[in-house]
């Protein structure tokens, strides 16, 4: 019975097997070829040369070359054929992959190690991609020839035959036997290959900390233990391959030495031609051959079974969130919200929500403060359905956010993460992240209200200019103005601002909240911060403490002794002085 990942795979083979079915065609023609030539051998030794006929060996030999040369063009032409359909097939697979990472919510990624994902989509596809590329089309091959070749050399000399394949189940045996052993050798391998992947990502993203902290000595001696434990696995991963896939060739190998000595006494007794013990031993020196290679086959296939579980792993991870069929398309977003009894748990257990309701009318501002950890980021992940509630439920328009297709509300509610990714492309591509067709003008509308516009047009190559690896060459506070811009320009019906001007000086924090304040208009706009002049912008202020809302209304209202609005933001006198200097 095939192995469930196996079959899973066929799968992505299915929709190809037309395209398949021309290459098997080519192999079998080409094995037919292949298995006349050791005929040629016998006619080559009994007619011509123990015969003496010279017309014989000219015939012989133009058919030699003839074959030769017709075998070689039909294994080029079906092995290029073959490569092209299945690196499709395997992009297939990693496309498939792929799409499903993007489905998974951020619990995902919080508890899996990105080394590991990357390893699996990269490392592991590449490995079945080898071994399909390398070995699958050998295996038609050579299935068809040693099925071809068991038959003509049955048929040649039965008793020699039978001498011949005398080992072949002492071989198979060791293959299986050491085959078992390899999987978990494999899988083991393969492991410690994330690790190292893991640990690069991990110090290269935090260089600057590794540095500061005079830590490199010890990072790199982290580094060699990880690689020492890589290459004990990959010593005994490579012992146990060259038993599984040496010693059963070895076995074989001795299954020649005997039909070299059994049919030689046949030619010496005169029972058996030359040209016939030449034919067969033709066959039988190129029957290993195939052989061998269907036991590496077998071996390789471990590897693959390995990487396509591995595979499987991240492609069995469900989706958090999901549309329903028939979800509802969001056009002409007013841009009113609501949460009723939200509850959510990071870890199903303690809530980070519990019973959280409140309204936001459309072109309203709030702001949602609170400590760490209280929730106030959740909000925008509910929001956005990175998430859905466990208990609850979050509207848009009045439409519960599970009804909705993902794309229409993603399109209506831009969010900016207090941690903003940039991409190393330049900085127009990544403001118009979000709306690749915006024009240049509205682009530069959206980066002036993000207080951007006279830095970039300062850069020589202005919004050509190239950003490093992650937006490395900005501050974090261009980065997060940057992300703003780009939120801006998809013009959205709601914005959220997680954090938007952590990273900024005042000066500048007052420019970017008067820009977005312009744009935005009568947009419905969320802020979380721990800003007191977001929060005195604000219509309305919401207060998270202990996974719930515990005050809310205008902070003018909030900042009086005895609230936690006013604990938040220190003594209630120093905050009115700062709200009378704010105009408050």
């Amino acid at each position: 019975m095939l192995d469930p990942a196996f079959r899973r795979a066929l799968t992505y083979v299915i929709p190809y097997w037309r395209r398949l079915l021309l290459v098997v065609v080519l192999s079998l023609v080409s094995t037919c070829v292949s298995l006349y030539l050791p005929l040629l051998a016998r006619d080559l030794v009994d007619e011509a040369l123990i015969g003496r006929d010279s017309s014989a060996l000219l015939r012989v030999v133009m058919l030699l070359m003839v074959f030769t040369l017709i075998g070689f063009v039909l294994n080029v032409v079906s092995g290029l054929r073959y490569t092209r359909v299945s690196a499709e097939i395997l992009f297939d697979m990693r496309l498939a992959l792929y799409r499903h990472l993007q489905k998974l919510s951020p619990r995902f990624y919080a508890r899996t190690r990105l080394g590991d994902v990357v390893s699996r989509l990269n490392n592991d596809i590449g490995e079945i991609q080898r071994v399909a590329a390398e070995a699958a089309l050998a295996w038609v091959g050579n299935v068809l020839f040693l099925i071809g070749a068991v038959v003509v050399m049955a048929w040649l000399d039965l008793r020699l035959f039978l001498v011949g394949i005398a080992l072949v189940p002492i071989s198979l045996w060791a293959l299986v036997h050491y085959r078992r052993r390899l999987e978990s050798r494999v899988a083991t391998l393969r492991d410690r290959s994330a690790d190292i992947g893991s640990f690069l990502i991990e110090t290269l993203q935090a260089t600057m900390v590794v540095v500061t902290s005079n830590a490199q000595a010890r990072e790199t001696e982290r580094f060699q233990g990880r690689n020492n434990r890589f290459i004990d696995a990959l010593m005994a991963m490579q012992r146990v391959t060259y038993l599984s896939g040496g010693l059963p060739g070895l076995i074989l190998a001795g299954s020649t030495a005997l039909v070299f000595v059994y049919g030689g006494q046949r030619v010496i007794a005169e029972t058996l031609t030359m040209g016939n013990l030449v034919a067969f031993m033709a066959y039988q020196m190129r029957l290993l051959a195939p052989v061998q290679a269907l036991m590496g086959l077998y071996t390789n296939l471990a590897t693959a079974k390995v990487s396509l579980d591995r595979v499987h792993e991240i492609s069995d991870a469900e989706p958090e969130v999901s549309e329903i069929p028939g979800a509802f398309k969001l056009t002409n977003v007013l841009g009113s919200v609501e949460f009723k009894n939200v509850r959510f748990a990071f870890d199903r257990r303690v809530p980070t929500l519990e019973d959280v309701s409140f309204d936001i009318e459309p072109g309203e501002t709030i702001a949602i403060v609170g400590e760490s950890g209280t929730g106030k980021s959740t909000i925008a992940y509910l929001l956005l359905r990175l998430f859905d509630p466990d208990d609850g439920s979050v509207l848009l328009d009045g439409h519960d956010l599970r009804g909705v297709t993902l794309t229409g509300l993603r399109q209506s509610v831009a969010f900016v993460d207090q941690e903003p990714s940039l991409f190393h492309t330049s900085m127009r591509e990544n403001i118009t992240y979000g709306c690749p067709a915006a024009s240049m003008s509205n682009v530069e509308a959206a980066v002036a209200a993000a207080g951007m516009h006279d830095f970039i047009s300062s850069l020589p190559q202005g919004y050509d200019t190239v950003l490093g690896e992650r937006g490395a060459a900005l501050s974090v506070g261009e980065r997060q103005r940057l992300a703003i811009a780009r939120a801006l320009l998809t013009e959205p019906s709601v914005l959220v601002l997680d954090e938007p001007t952590a990273s900024l000086d005042p000066a500048t924090e007052r420019q970017v909240l008067d820009g977005y304040t312009g744009i935005m208009g009568d947009r419905t706009t969320i802020v979380i911060s721990h800003r007191l002049e977001l929060a005195h912008r604000a219509d309305r202020v919401l207060v998270l403490q202990d996974a719930h809302i515990v005050e809310s209304g205008p902070a003018k209202r909030l900042l009086v002794p005895g609230t936690e609005f006013s604990r938040l933001f220190g003594s209630s006198k120093a905050n009115l002085k700062t709200d009378e200097n704010l105009g408050g």
